[in-house]
C-alpha cells in the first residue's frame, strides 16, 4: 500500500498540532511537526550569532536536524542534542517567521520533510505542507480560528508550560495578529490554504470535535468508508 499523506496547515493557535498528533495516532500514521524544524534553525542562528542572512545560509551547511519519536511524543533534535523543550521558548516563537521566510532555509526544510514523507504515512501540520512541500497529498486540512480564540488558546498554553508567565491576553494577540500578517505576505511560500484543501473553523470546536472530522474524512477518501 503506498504511504498516505495528510496535511493540517493553518495559522498559529489554529490547533493543528494537537490535533494533528491526535489524528495520527488513531490512524496509526507518524506525526511530523514541520514547525520544529524551523524551530531548530532559528535555535542555532540564535546560538551561533547570525546576524545576516548570508550568515544564517552558511550555518545551514552544518547543521544536522533529526525528529525522533519517544515514548512522551516527537523529540527534535540539533546535532544530536535533544532541543525539543528549548524550542518552544518565547525568543524562538518571536524570530521563527523571520527564519522561516529564507528562501534557503525554506528550501533545506522542505528537502528534509519529503524525504521523510517519502518513507511511511505521515500527518504532517504547517503553514505551506498542502501547498508547497505536499501539494499531492491524499487529504489536505485547513484550519482557522477567530483571532479572538487563538490568542486564548496560545496564551492558556504558555501558562501551563510557563507558570510565570506575565503575557496577557492583548500581548499575545498582537503577536498572533503580526505573526499571521508575517506569515501570509512573505514572499516564498505564503501561508494560505490549498485550493484542494477542507477549511476547517475550529472556533468553537472541541479537540476531539476537530480529530473526530480528520478522521472521518481520511476513511471517506482515502478507505472509500
Amino acid at each position: 500500500m503506498e504511504a498516505i499523506i495528510i496535511t493540517i496547515d493553518g495559522p498559529a493557535g489554529s490547533g493543528k498540532s494537537t490535533t494533528a498528533k491526535i489524528v495520527a495516532e488513531l490512524l496509526g500514521y507518524i506525526y511530523v511537526d514541520s514547525g520544529a524544524m524551523y524551530r531548530a534553525v532559528t535555535l542555532a542562528t540564535i546560538r551561533n550569532k547570525c546576524e545576516t542572512i548570508q550568515q544564517i545560509v552558511h550555518l545551514l551547511n552544518s547543521l544536522h536536524i533529526e525528529l525522533k519519536m519517544s515514548p512522551f511524543g516527537q523529540r527534535t533534535f540539533l546535532n544530536g542534542e535533544d532541543i525539543s523543550e528549548e524550542i518552544r521558548e518565547p525568543i524562538i516563537t518571536a524570530k521563527v517567521s523571520f527564519i522561516s521566510s529564507i528562501k534557503e532555509v525554506r528550501t533545506a526544510m522542505v528537502d528534509l520533510q519529503r524525504k521523510i514523507g517519502a518513507q511511511s504515512s505521515i500527518v504532517m501540520d504547517g503553514r505551506d505542507i498542502g501547498t508547497v512541500v505536499f501539494p499531492h497529498a491524499q487529504l489536505k486540512i485547513y484550519m482557522n480560528a477567530s483571532i479572538q480564540e487563538r490568542a486564548k488558546r496560545r496564551l492558556n498554553q504558555m501558562k501551563s508550560k510557563y507558570s510565570e508567565s506575565t503575557s496577557d491576553i492583548s500581548e499575545i494577540t498582537e503577536q498572533i495578529t503580526h505573526r499571521d500578517y508575517a506569515d501570509s505576505h512573505r514572499e516564498i511560500d505564503p501561508l494560505k490554504a490549498a485550493e484542494d484543501a477542507i477549511i476547517l473553523d475550529t472556533t468553537v470546536m472541541t479537540i476531539q470535535e476537530q480529530c473526530e472530522f480528520i478522521v472521518k474524512k481520511a476513511k471517506q477518501l482515502i478507505y472509500n468508508e
